[in-house]
């Protein structure tokens, strides 16, 4: 396994790392979750993901049984949570990013996680409501109590983090390290273009999610049928209308004719284009299946075959790469 710097920080985060949305608590079996990071773990997997929204706690709850049970050194895996929906209650005191909130929120994750502190702790939405240098102050707070050791962003704008930044350095506070946004052959404009000054002004680091575009890149949905898979479900409504549409399931079933042609399956082609890109610390893997992960985790030794010219194919296939503005 690759190891790569989050960032401009000296934490090195395997290059393929887990996630549990939707999976635990929620989608597998609690036998399955515990055989997923085991095989995560035993192959260097070094980072799992995690958020207090996730089966409204129940997916921290199931990580943190096996992590106590597998007994891992607590040096040798980085665990984060995010906090911003909370973790069902819908009250104002109960979600957001004001300091309340915040503080309960890592307190919280740590015990369903059954850790001392959290590795990583994210900023799962921006939050208008609450002033900036609020959620600064008590992210850096976070990390002087010894709670967190890293504070991050997710699905934030560009502008969004870098006044989190300007109000990090007028206060001579530690700023966010990393972002996690979606990042995949179908989604590139905010890693690829949005942020792009952001890497060398921050040094940020990036946690990707959704490599394989909610399954769409594995080849899987053929012609826009979801049945009996996690597109069908309905809180994820939202993901089925914007990815299962002609042009990205047509272009999908190319992609899984160029990974075959260079001797690999769609999804580690789709995972290893991802890799390739020098600003993704580590791509977040999911799978509600051993042979799943077992195919995935394997993407990383897929990243010589993806030449100039296989990544010229590729561009020519998604005929997607978004322009840069010029100045």
């Amino acid at each position: 396994m690759e190891y790569r710097n989050l960032g401009k920080s000296g934490l090195q985060v395997s290059a393929l790392s887990l996630g549990s949305w939707i999976t635990f608590g929620n989608q597998i079996e609690d036998s399955v979750a515990e055989s997923l990071m085991t095989i995560a773990y035993d192959n260097g997997v070094n980072f799992f993901d995690n958020a207090e929204v996730y089966a409204h706690g129940k997916s921290e709850i199931v990580m943190g049984k096996i992590l106590k049970k597998m007994g891992w050194s607590r040096d040798s895996y980085i665990v984060s949570s995010k906090a911003f929906f909370g973790d069902g209650g819908k009250l104002p005191t109960q979600r957001g990013l004001h300091r309340k909130h915040l503080v309960e929120a890592c307190e919280a994750a740590c015990a369903r996680l059954q850790v001392d502190y959290l590795d990583l702790f994210y900023c799962h939405r921006p939050d208008k409501q609450t002033p900036i240098e609020e959620t600064v102050w008590t992210m850096h707070q976070l990390i002087m109590q010894g709670k967190i050791l890293y504070w991050g962003t997710s699905e934030w704008s560009a502008q969004e983090i870098m006044e989190a930044h300007v109000a990090a350095q007028r206060y001579n506070l530690i700023g966010p390290t990393m972002e996690q946004p979606q990042y995949n052959m179908l989604h590139r404009h905010k890693m690829e273009v949005e942020y792009d000054q952001i890497f060398k002004t921050t040094g940020m680091g990036t946690t990707i999610w959704s490599p394989l575009a909610s399954g769409i890149l594995t080849g899987k949905y053929g012609k826009g049928d979801a049945s009996n898979t996690r597109l069908d479900r309905k809180e994820l409504e939202w993901l089925r209308e914007f990815n299962l549409v002609d042009e990205k399931l047509e272009n999908a079933e190319k992609i899984a004719y160029l990974a075959k042609e260079i001797g690999i399956t769609a999804p580690q082609l789709a995972i290893a284009w991802c890799l390739k890109n020098e600003n993704v610390s580590t791509v977040i893997l999911g799978a509600s299946k051993a042979s799943q992960l077992e195919e995935t985790i394997k993407s990383e030794k897929a990243l010589p075959l993806l030449t100039d010219d296989v990544m010229d194919q590729i561009e020519g296939i998604l005929n997607n790469k978004p322009e840069k503005p010029v100045f």
